[in-house]
């Protein structure tokens, strides 16, 4: 039951971290000009394309690929808004 406590905790910190770091990237890219934005957007679509492939090559959970799916498509239409 211990080692359970654990895991939950430090998923939770995890989860807390993670909405800290999704603030601060949507602060700081609120604060880019128009094209600023456009050349992070292609950036970040190449970048995103090659951990994409890195995890569908990988042994990981579909959980694990479902949540960047989603994350990549919400933080591209931060980027694009």
């Amino acid at each position: 039951m211990k080692n359970l406590q654990e895991a939950t905790e430090m998923i939770c910190d995890l989860k807390g971290s993670l909405v800290a770091i999704d603030a601060l990237f949507t602060a700081l890219v609120r604060q880019l000009p128009a094209q600023s934005r456009d050349e992070l957007m292609r950036a970040y679509s190449v970048h995103a394309e090659v951990a994409r492939t890195v995890l569908l090559h990988t042994p990981i959970s579909d959980f694990t690929v479902a949540a960047f799916e989603r994350d990549v498509s919400r933080m591209s239409t931060v980027i694009a808004a």
